[in-house]
C-alpha cells in the first residue's frame, strides 16, 4: 500500500472513533449531569533514513466540555446542581470520583448517596451524614447542610488543577489523574438538577459531516485499489 493509502486509513480510524463519541453524546443528551465529549485530531510524521516521510493523523485525545448545562427545578430536598466549574465528589469501589449529577438521597444508614449507592463526600472528603430525624434540610450556596439551624456538614466542591487530567470513566463519573483542589467560587442550588450540556442539533450535524468525510475516504481507497489492480493486470500482460 502506498503512502496515500496509509494516511487515509489513519484518518478513517479517527473518523470511526469520532462517530462513536458523537453517538454516545446524542444517547446521553437527556442524562442528568452528562458532560459532552469531543475528540481532538493530531498529526504525527513517520520517517526513516532514506525514505520519504509519511504524515498520518491520530485521534486519541478526548476533550470534555465544561459548559454549564440547563438547570431544571425539581423541588427535591436532596437534588443539587452546581453553578460554576466544580464537581461533587463520591466514594466508589475504585476510589474517589467526580460527578456533576446531583440526584442524591439518604440511604438506610443516613449517608447521602448517589443513585448507584455511592456515598457523597463533604469538603473534608468524609461521607455526608443526614440524621433520620434531622427535619427540614436546607443547603446554602457554599454547600453547607443545616436542619433547624443546626449545621450538619458541607458538600464538597472540587475540580482538577489541570483540565487534561480529567478522565471519563462512564457517562457521568470522572477520575482525576492528577491533583484535585477545592473550588470556593462555585455555588450549590438545592432543588435543582443540571441537565446534559450536549447540543443535540450540533451533534447530529457533526455526525453527518463525519459520515460524509468517511465515505469520501472509502471512495478514495476503492479508487486506489482499482488503480493498483489495473496496473498489476497491465504489468502481467506485458
Amino acid at each position: 500500500m502506498e503512502n496515500a493509502g496509509y494516511a487515509t486509513l489513519s484518518r478513517q480510524t479517527g473518523l470511526m472513533r469520532e462517530m462513536r463519541v458523537i453517538a454516545n453524546n446524542i444517547a446521553n443528551s437527556a442524562t442528568t449531569g452528562y458532560r459532552q465529549e469531543g475528540l481532538i485530531f493530531s498529526e504525527f510524521v513517520q520517517s526513516s533514513p532514506g525514505q520519504q516521510s509519511l504524515s498520518m493523523s491520530r485521534a486519541n485525545i478526548f476533550n470534555t466540555s465544561m459548559e454549564q448545562g440547563q438547570l431544571t427545578k425539581t423541588g427535591g430536598t436532596f437534588d443539587f446542581a452546581i453553578e460554576g466549574d466544580a464537581f461533587f465528589m463520591v466514594e466508589t469501589p475504585q476510589g474517589e470520583r467526580l460527578t456533576r449529577s446531583g440526584a442524591f438521597s439518604p440511604n438506610a444508614d443516613g449517608d447521602l448517596v448517589t443513585m448507584d449507592g455511592y456515598r457523597v463526600l463533604d469538603a473534608g472528603r468524609a461521607p455526608v451524614f443526614v440524621p433520620p430525624d434531622a427535619g427540614k434540610i436546607e443547603v446554602g450556596a457554599d454547600g453547607s447542610l443545616s436542619a433547624n439551624g443546626r449545621l450538619l456538614g458541607q458538600l464538597g466542591l472540587f475540580k482538577p488543577m489541570e483540565q487534561h487530567t480529567l478522565v471519563r470513566e462512564d457517562g457521568v463519573m470522572f477520575r482525576v489523574d492528577g491533583e484535585i483542589e477545592d473550588n470556593f467560587d462555585a455555588k450549590v442550588l438545592q432543588g435543582f438538577l443540571e441537565g446534559s450540556n450536549v447540543n443535540a442539533i450540533s451533534e447530529v450535524t457533526r455526525m453527518i459531516e463525519v459520515q460524509r468525510a468517511y465515505e469520501m475516504g472509502q471512495n478514495f481507497l476503492q479508487a486506489e485499489d482499482e488503480r493498483i489492480r489495473n496496473a498489476i493486470k497491465n504489468l502481467i500482460k506485458t
